[in-house]
């Protein structure tokens, strides 16, 4: 297991733990309650995000650069870069920055249970979506017409932590270091 692995592995539990204090809400829950759910997809996307961020490091130069020669520091120095500018882990995203700085197609490995490479990269792209759309635009004014339907039901919400842990799981055993 990768040190990505154990870090996102804490990171996801304050999804989790957003989950259940919805779920502890009195039913119906209250209104303001639905920030919970907001809140827990922001978290467990960002829970990915940093995953793939320390994951390319560890692999690549994680190590230590104290005799690295001028090529490994300039791959270092633009990883960086890189690293700095990369807000949104799509899954084409992902899949450049492994194959530019590790020399393979991540995204071929995400494979599990129900999920095959297509609906794996899909449906990190819709999350993705959806978590942009909720922190850019969590709540629309009321115009007075019927209720909208909120962003993230808390069953999306389940969905996205478990299918965000079978990701995780299939691109560390790409990437074991």
């Amino acid at each position: 297991m990768t040190k990505a692995r154990e870090l996102f592995d804490a990171s996801i539990q304050d999804a989790e733990d957003l989950l259940a204090h919805f779920d502890s809400q009195s039913k119906p829950p209250p209104k303001n309650a639905e920030v919970l759910k907001r809140a827990g997809l922001v978290m467990a996307l960002t829970a990915w995000e940093t995953y793939v961020e320390d994951l390319i490091h560890e692999v690549t130069i994680g190590r230590h650069l104290g005799d690295a020669g001028h090529a490994e520091k300039f791959m270092h120095a633009r990883l960086q870069e890189e690293l700095k500018r990369f807000h949104n882990p799509t899954s084409d995203k992902t899949r450049k920055l492994f194959l530019d700085y590790v020399g393979l197609d991540v995204t071929q490995h995400w494979k599990w249970s129900n999920f095959v490479q297509s609906s794996s990269k899909e449906t990190l792209d819709q999350l993705l979506s959806k978590r942009g759309d909720i922190v850019h635009r969590s709540k629309l004014p009321d115009d007075g017409g019927p209720s909208k339907p909120h962003p993230v039901k808390r069953e999306d919400l389940a969905k996205a932590i478990r299918f965000l842990r079978g990701l995780v799981d299939a691109t560390d055993k790409a990437l074991s270091v």
